[in-house]
């Protein structure tokens, strides 16, 4: 009983932490978000630009992989959409953005 009314009257030496308490209970946080900004967030603005870039320079004749899988030759493009040869004389019409990358020469 003593030593809890001794141990109470010693609270008051703790100071109270103050600015520099809450500054440093958020900086883990801070850190936190700094290596997921320079992990990924960054990496993925560098490839949609890669995309966006590789879209806008669609040419007839550049071979192609859809976003479904689907292979093909652009046979035209109108607007914001391309027209993809994958057989003979079977075409199809996709938009611009579901090309997900130029298909390299086998």
């Amino acid at each position: 009983m003593w030593a809890v009314a001794a141990l109470a009257s010693n609270g008051e030496a703790a100071a109270p932490a103050g600015l520099g308490g809450i500054f440093g209970a958020l900086m883990p946080l801070m850190l936190i978000f700094v290596i997921f900004y320079f992990l990924l967030i960054l990496p993925q603005r560098k490839k949609q630009k890669a995309h966006t870039e590789m879209v806008k320079n669609l040419k007839n004749g550049d071979k192609v992989i859809t976003t479904g899988g689907v292979y093909g030759t652009i046979s035209r493009i109108k607007g914001n959409y391309v027209e993809i040869e994958i057989a003979s004389q079977v075409k199809i019409r996709v938009q611009r953005s579901c090309v997900s990358q130029l298909r390299r020469e086998e």
